[in-house]
């Protein structure tokens, strides 16, 4: 890929993407509530498959029928990949649901988001975010399986999804930024920094390695491509990726890497909510990075924080540049993302 010069570089972005957090949270567009009659067709939908035993990763769209949420859920989808790129469904009644019908309620809507994919080596494509009493100074440990502050970050999709089951006792709260933004900041202010930026830069795959590939991967920090600039990034996978490599990051790359925090963490670019139960959120993971604050849980296991999670891959998604085959198998839309270990079958766990 050839390095971007500083008079080469993209112009500053318009439109619904780039946005700034106090502005988002004076207003309520993107929280969207579900109706009666909308909650009744997920319940009836949910329930027929669960008690069945169905298995959840074989359930299509045609086997979860949302009359009248389905066009809606279609309206949502254009948001996420082409506007704002975040929504917040508010909520699931889960508290009065099984674990199997709340699982396969969240499922069965995906089927109208995208195709789910695999999440770890493991293939769960239903994921479960909640502390396991890990700690993220363990290589092979993502930070989600932590009570630690994961860091603004990209997954490994097109879009996540998450359910909230049950919230934390303190802490726990979502942030989100667009990179869209940090990047016309960073033009602004630095735009000497951002060269680098646009080069590929190494991240750690954290143990989950498929065949024939390095423990890390090389893509760039910002993706300009077919008129869209796109994101991916996890700081501290960078930094962890630093042990492969032998070397360590350039005084420039720390530089912009840096500044590229210290925006992400600016209360003037982030939007910050708390998930109640039963709330979903949606995220474009190509215009948005997505953080999680370090939280304290209840005592008793059966209040511990805990959000079901899928990896989408809408075949309405962008372009994305060839480089991205590199951590998402593939760059065709609808078929790519997640982490695909040879021979292992898609499964969903229910803890």
């Amino acid at each position: 890929m050839a390095t971007l010069s500083r008079d080469e570089l993209p112009p500053v972005i318009q439109g619904p993407s780039a946005w700034y957090g106090p502005d988002l949270a004076r207003r309520s567009e993107w929280i969207e509530h579900l109706s009666e009659t909308e909650i009744a067709e997920i319940d009836s939908a949910s329930k027929r498959l669960a008690n069945a035993e169905s298995d959840i990763p074989s359930i299509r769209q045609q086997d979860f029928s949302l009359p009248t949420l389905g066009p809606r859920l279609r309206r949502i989808l254009e948001e996420v990949l082409n506007g704002r790129g975040f929504v917040l469904l508010r909520r699931l009644p889960v508290e009065r649901w099984s674990r199997r019908q709340a699982a396969t309620a969240f499922f069965g809507l995906g089927t109208y988001l995208g195709n789910a994919r695999s999440q770890n080596a493991e293939g769960h494509v239903l994921g479960h975010v909640k502390d396991l009493g890990k700690s993220s100074s363990d290589p092979n440990v993502r930070i989600y399986q932590t009570h630690e502050r994961q860091g603004y970050h990209t997954d490994s999709c097109d879009i996540v999804g998450l359910l909230c089951l049950q919230p934390a006792k303190e802490g726990g709260l979502s942030s989100l930024v667009s990179s869209v933004t940090i990047f016309n900041e960073m033009r602004r202010a630095r735009p000497d920094l951002l060269p680098c930026l646009f080069e590929p830069i190494e991240t750690d795959r954290r143990g989950e390695v498929p065949e024939g590939q390095k423990p890390y991967f090389q893509i760039p920090v910002f993706n300009w491509y077919a008129g869209l600039l796109s994101a991916i990034y996890q700081r501290k996978y960078i930094d962890s990726a630093r042990r492969f490599v032998g070397t360590p990051l350039t005084p420039k790359q720390r530089e912009a890497l840096d500044l590229f925090d210290a925006l992400a963490d600016d209360p003037w670019l982030y939007l910050s909510m708390q998930f109640l139960p039963g709330d979903v959120q949606l995220v474009h993971n190509h215009t948005l990075l997505h953080d999680r604050t370090a939280f304290e849980d209840w005592p008793e296991q059966e209040r511990k924080r805990h959000l079901l999670r899928l990896w989408l891959a809408p075949s309405e998604a962008r372009p994305l540049p060839p480089v991205f085959a590199e951590r998402y198998g593939t760059i065709t839309p609808g078929d790519r993302g997640g982490i695909a270990i040879k021979g292992i079958r898609q499964v969903a766990p229910l803890d």
